[in-house]
Protein backbone atom coordinates (compact mmCIF):
# COMPACT_ATOMS: atom_id res chain seq x y z
CA UNK A 1 0.00 0.00 0.00
CA UNK A 2 1.41 3.21 -0.96
CA UNK A 3 1.08 5.99 1.78
CA UNK A 4 2.29 8.75 -0.12
CA UNK A 5 -0.01 8.04 -3.34
CA UNK A 6 -2.91 7.53 -0.92
CA UNK A 7 -2.65 10.44 1.19
CA UNK A 8 -1.72 13.19 -2.30
CA UNK A 9 -4.88 11.38 -4.19
CA UNK A 10 -7.80 13.33 -5.40
CA UNK A 11 -9.41 14.37 -2.55
CA UNK A 12 -12.63 16.54 -2.36
CA UNK A 13 -13.14 19.05 0.90
CA UNK A 14 -16.57 18.16 2.14
CA UNK A 15 -17.06 18.84 5.86
CA UNK A 16 -15.47 20.26 8.97
CA UNK A 17 -16.42 20.00 12.75
CA UNK A 18 -14.97 19.94 16.11
CA UNK A 19 -11.47 20.82 14.19
CA UNK A 20 -11.86 17.51 12.57
CA UNK A 21 -11.82 17.86 8.32
CA UNK A 22 -13.63 15.23 5.99
CA UNK A 23 -12.61 14.64 2.90
CA UNK A 24 -14.06 12.40 0.34
CA UNK A 25 -13.04 10.26 -3.08
CA UNK A 26 -13.88 8.61 -5.79
CA UNK A 27 -12.44 4.82 -5.96
CA UNK A 28 -12.00 2.94 -9.56
CA UNK A 29 -14.73 0.22 -9.56
CA UNK A 30 -16.96 0.79 -6.55
CA UNK A 31 -19.87 3.43 -6.54
CA UNK A 32 -19.54 3.91 -3.07
CA UNK A 33 -17.21 6.83 -1.83
CA UNK A 34 -13.84 6.71 0.11
CA UNK A 35 -13.26 9.23 2.98
CA UNK A 36 -10.27 10.86 4.81
CA UNK A 37 -10.66 12.60 8.20
CA UNK A 38 -7.97 14.71 10.14
CA UNK A 39 -7.11 16.53 13.01
CA UNK A 40 -4.03 17.64 15.17
CA UNK A 41 -4.02 15.93 18.58
CA UNK A 42 -1.91 16.98 21.20
CA UNK A 43 -0.68 13.99 22.62
CA UNK A 44 2.73 11.90 22.07
CA UNK A 45 3.43 9.11 19.29
CA UNK A 46 4.31 6.86 21.78
CA UNK A 47 0.81 6.88 23.61
CA UNK A 48 -1.37 6.55 20.33
CA UNK A 49 0.73 3.56 18.81
CA UNK A 50 0.19 2.37 22.63
CA UNK A 51 -3.70 3.17 22.09
CA UNK A 52 -3.51 1.56 18.63
CA UNK A 53 -2.27 -1.92 20.66
CA UNK A 54 -5.12 -1.64 22.92
CA UNK A 55 -7.32 -4.10 21.25
CA UNK A 56 -9.53 -4.36 24.29
CA UNK A 57 -10.74 -0.56 24.14
CA UNK A 58 -11.37 -0.21 20.44
CA UNK A 59 -15.06 -0.29 21.41
CA UNK A 60 -14.40 2.62 23.27
CA UNK A 61 -13.71 4.77 19.85
CA UNK A 62 -14.21 2.88 16.61
CA UNK A 63 -17.82 3.59 15.75
CA UNK A 64 -20.36 1.25 16.15
CA UNK A 65 -17.94 -1.54 16.98
CA UNK A 66 -19.82 -4.32 18.52
CA UNK A 67 -17.50 -7.33 18.66
CA UNK A 68 -13.48 -7.23 17.98
CA UNK A 69 -11.61 -10.58 17.77
CA UNK A 70 -7.54 -11.24 17.33
CA UNK A 71 -7.81 -13.72 14.78
CA UNK A 72 -3.74 -14.34 14.32
CA UNK A 73 -0.96 -12.11 15.23
CA UNK A 74 2.43 -12.39 13.17
CA UNK A 75 4.66 -10.24 15.16
CA UNK A 76 4.06 -6.25 16.45
CA UNK A 77 3.75 -4.85 13.52
CA UNK A 78 0.56 -7.03 11.93
CA UNK A 79 -2.44 -9.03 12.93
CA UNK A 80 -5.82 -10.45 11.66
CA UNK A 81 -8.40 -9.10 13.28
CA UNK A 82 -12.38 -9.73 12.92
CA UNK A 83 -14.63 -6.75 13.85
CA UNK A 84 -18.84 -7.04 13.64
CA UNK A 85 -20.47 -3.18 12.98
CA UNK A 86 -23.72 -2.09 14.06
CA UNK A 87 -26.29 -1.51 11.32
CA UNK A 88 -29.51 -0.69 11.62
CA UNK A 89 -32.45 -2.81 11.49
CA UNK A 90 -33.60 -4.69 9.06
CA UNK A 91 -29.86 -5.12 7.84
CA UNK A 92 -27.77 -7.42 9.55
CA UNK A 93 -24.55 -6.12 11.18
CA UNK A 94 -21.86 -6.08 9.37
CA UNK A 95 -18.19 -8.34 9.83
CA UNK A 96 -14.78 -7.36 8.81
CA UNK A 97 -11.90 -9.35 8.41
CA UNK A 98 -8.90 -7.28 7.71
CA UNK A 99 -5.08 -7.64 7.87
CA UNK A 100 -3.51 -4.36 10.06
CA UNK A 101 0.40 -3.55 9.37
CA UNK A 102 2.42 -1.43 11.04
CA UNK A 103 5.06 0.63 9.17
CA UNK A 104 6.93 3.60 8.44
CA UNK A 105 4.94 6.45 6.65
CA UNK A 106 8.28 8.28 5.68
CA UNK A 107 9.66 11.42 7.58
CA UNK A 108 9.21 9.92 10.70
CA UNK A 109 5.25 9.14 10.31
CA UNK A 110 4.01 6.02 11.62
CA UNK A 111 1.28 3.89 9.04
CA UNK A 112 -1.09 1.76 10.09
CA UNK A 113 -2.70 -0.48 6.92
CA UNK A 114 -5.53 -1.74 6.58
CA UNK A 115 -6.71 -5.11 4.00
CA UNK A 116 -9.32 -7.21 4.01
CA UNK A 117 -9.19 -10.66 4.19
CA UNK A 118 -13.13 -11.95 3.73
CA UNK A 119 -12.28 -15.57 3.20
CA UNK A 120 -9.99 -16.35 6.28
CA UNK A 121 -13.04 -17.51 7.77
CA UNK A 122 -16.19 -19.89 7.21
CA UNK A 123 -19.33 -17.38 6.49
CA UNK A 124 -21.95 -16.87 9.42
CA UNK A 125 -25.08 -16.53 8.58
CA UNK A 126 -25.62 -14.16 11.02
CA UNK A 127 -23.78 -11.20 9.27
CA UNK A 128 -23.10 -9.91 5.96
CA UNK A 129 -19.47 -10.58 5.16
CA UNK A 130 -17.90 -7.09 4.21
CA UNK A 131 -15.24 -7.97 0.84
CA UNK A 132 -14.48 -5.02 0.01
CA UNK A 133 -12.57 -2.51 2.50
CA UNK A 134 -9.11 -0.97 2.89
CA UNK A 135 -7.81 1.42 4.71
CA UNK A 136 -4.71 3.44 6.57
CA UNK A 137 -4.01 5.70 9.54
CA UNK A 138 -1.04 7.55 9.28
CA UNK A 139 0.60 9.67 12.41
CA UNK A 140 2.74 12.27 11.40
CA UNK A 141 4.41 14.53 14.31
CA UNK A 142 4.38 18.12 14.24
CA UNK A 143 6.25 19.46 17.09
CA UNK A 144 5.77 20.63 20.42
CA UNK A 145 4.36 17.06 21.31
CA UNK A 146 1.36 17.43 19.16
CA UNK A 147 0.59 14.83 15.99
CA UNK A 148 -1.24 15.24 12.96
CA UNK A 149 -4.08 11.88 12.90
CA UNK A 150 -5.15 11.10 9.15
CA UNK A 151 -7.81 8.56 8.92
CA UNK A 152 -8.27 6.94 5.00
CA UNK A 153 -11.29 4.02 4.74
CA UNK A 154 -13.12 2.98 2.06
CA UNK A 155 -16.02 0.38 2.97
CA UNK A 156 -18.61 -1.12 0.08
CA UNK A 157 -20.94 -2.70 3.10
CA UNK A 158 -22.66 -5.14 0.05
CA UNK A 159 -25.31 -5.08 -2.22
CA UNK A 160 -28.11 -4.49 0.22
CA UNK A 161 -27.15 -1.27 0.93
CA UNK A 162 -27.48 1.42 -1.76
CA UNK A 163 -24.12 3.35 -2.66
CA UNK A 164 -26.35 6.63 -2.35
CA UNK A 165 -27.24 5.58 1.58
CA UNK A 166 -23.88 4.80 1.94
CA UNK A 167 -21.98 8.21 0.56
CA UNK A 168 -25.26 9.92 2.49
CA UNK A 169 -23.55 8.37 5.83
CA UNK A 170 -20.46 7.91 5.19
CA UNK A 171 -19.27 11.45 6.96
CA UNK A 172 -20.47 9.36 10.36
CA UNK A 173 -17.40 7.31 10.87
CA UNK A 174 -14.52 9.33 10.74
CA UNK A 175 -16.17 11.58 12.68
CA UNK A 176 -17.31 10.23 15.32
CA UNK A 177 -14.40 7.76 15.53
CA UNK A 178 -11.70 10.49 15.52
CA UNK A 179 -13.73 12.52 18.21
CA UNK A 180 -14.02 9.30 20.42
CA UNK A 181 -10.15 8.51 19.67
CA UNK A 182 -9.22 12.07 20.46
CA UNK A 183 -11.20 11.90 24.33
CA UNK A 184 -10.01 8.91 24.58
CA UNK A 185 -6.06 9.77 23.72
CA UNK A 186 -6.33 12.79 26.05
CA UNK A 187 -7.60 10.82 29.38
CA UNK A 188 -5.42 11.36 31.34
CA UNK A 189 -6.14 8.63 33.68
CA UNK A 190 -5.84 6.53 30.44
CA UNK A 191 -2.26 5.32 30.25
CA UNK A 192 -2.03 1.84 27.60
CA UNK A 193 1.02 0.62 27.60
CA UNK A 194 3.50 1.28 24.79
CA UNK A 195 4.42 -1.60 22.72
CA UNK A 196 8.25 -1.11 22.76
CA UNK A 197 9.61 -4.12 21.11
CA UNK A 198 7.82 -1.32 18.01
CA UNK A 199 11.50 -0.07 17.85
CA UNK A 200 12.93 -3.27 16.42
CA UNK A 201 11.23 -2.67 13.12
CA UNK A 202 10.50 0.92 12.96
CA UNK A 203 12.36 3.73 13.99
CA UNK A 204 10.21 6.20 16.78
CA UNK A 205 10.97 9.41 16.74
CA UNK A 206 9.05 12.10 18.96
CA UNK A 207 9.10 15.17 21.34
CA UNK A 208 6.94 15.58 24.97
CA UNK A 209 3.62 17.05 24.39
CA UNK A 210 3.58 20.87 25.61
CA UNK A 211 2.26 21.04 29.35
CA UNK A 212 0.50 24.51 30.85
Amino acid sequence: MDVESILQGSWEFRVEHKDIRIYSSKVSGSEVLGFKGEFELQVSLKKLIGLFHDMENYHRWVHHLVEMDVLERKDITECLVRQVINTPWPLQNREMIMRTGLKSGGENAIAVTMTAEPDHLPLNPNYHRVRESSGLWVFTPTGHGSVHVTFVMHIDPGSDVPSSVSNAGMFEVPFYSLNKLRQLAMDRSYNPPYPAEIEEHISIIEDIPDTL
